[in-house]
């Protein structure tokens, strides 16, 4: 080997050490980001799943309302729910894993949702794991024991229905001063009509009131738009809805009880739903359910047709979870 040849090789030798201490050098970096953002970044989404204990977890019990129709509807000739709660909670269902055969609805009554208890078939009550059930959340009701508010998935107002055939004009809740007007026990709409001097009948459920209507017993119900519109799309010749013109808004809430991570879980699903712009699932339940009631319910609004805005999660992702997102818009185990 002449010295020319040798002084080639030991230079192509030392390249190449540079090169190997260049990439290792590189690989102590990367390593060390991952160490200090595993160790002292937010949680991944498989830390809340398991912080939730939602990771081996066989079925995933709902509370949902079972009488409200375009909200949730119990066909109890085939045992299956229906309706824009239902679909937004098979949509939860299936951000956190969960296929429909091991998701199981539960009735549950509104006095109920905060004590997330809900009555099986047989009678018995249980504790569910979420509260899917036109829960509008409010002040009042976040100081309550056990219960823990996802951001909201929909927006809607109080308004009132009467018989067609009510003489008066119903442009407010004082224009029913002194009539018998029918709501929800633990309703957000009871305190404006008892202020409004109206004779306040209660009951449990929101579809007690309507029949009671319908035959004459109450002269109106008050409750929310987007629950009434349903009753109303089921009666268009006998109901007519109301614009009552009451400013503050209802917006409906997941309640996950003290499950933090769950409702993390929850708002991040809500979040990839608002934010991916191939996620159309809550358009979807919308149109499916709550826009077809709209022509019939004028002059008042069934519900806002936007989802309403969810803040970021503080959530872990690695550039291949998020480019993974819009493969979650449709999941390969929904039928």
């Amino acid at each position: 080997m002449t010295e020319a040849d040798a002084g080639a090789r030991r230079a192509s030798v030392a390249r190449g050490a540079r090169l190997v201490a260049v990439l290792l050098s590189i690989v102590v970096a990367v390593a060390a980001i991952i160490v200090t953002v595993v160790l002292t970044g937010p949680p991944s989404e498989q830390d809340l799943l398991r912080d939730a204990g939602v990771i081996g977890k066989r079925q995933l019990l709902i509370g949902v309302k079972d009488d409200q129709p375009g909200i949730a509807l119990l066909d109890r000739d085939t045992g299956t729910f229906s309706g824009f709660d239902i679909d937004i909670a098979w949509m939860i269902a299936a951000d956190l894993g969960f296929r429909r055969d091991d998701v199981r609805f539960l009735a549950i009554e509104s006095e109920d949702r905060a004590k997330m208890q809900a009555r099986t078939d047989e009678g018995q009550f249980v504790t569910v794991d979420l509260v899917i059930a036109s829960y509008s959340i409010t002040d009042e009701r976040e100081q309550l024991t056990g219960v823990s508010f996802s951001a909201p998935y929909l927006t809607t107002e109080q308004s009132v229905i009467t018989r067609r055939d009510y003489a008066g004009p119903v442009d407010t809740l004082v224009d029913l001063r002194g009539k018998r007007v029918c709501s929800l026990s633990t309703a957000t709409s009871e305190s404006p009509a008892a202020r409004a001097g109206v004779e306040l009948i209660s009951k449990k459920r929101i579809s007690e009131c309507v029949d009671a209507l319908l035959k004459g017993d109450v002269e109106a119900v008050t409750t929310d738009a987007a629950i009434l519109a349903g009753f109303v799309a089921q009666h268009p010749e006998q109901l007519s809805h109301h614009d009552i013109g009451l400013d503050p808004s209802e917006k409906y809430g997941v309640n996950t009880g003290d499950n933090e991570a769950l409702r993390d879980l929850v708002n991040l699903s809500l979040y990839d739903s608002l934010n991916d712009p191939q996620d159309h699932r809550w358009e979807d339940a919308y149109d499916k359910h709550l826009r077809p009631e709209q022509p019939v319910n004028l002059p008042q609004q069934v519900a806002v047709d936007r989802q309403p805005t969810v803040e970021k999660v503080e959530v872990r992702r690695w550039p291949w979870e998020t480019a993974a997102i819009g493969a979650r818009a449709v999941p390969a185990n929904r039928p």
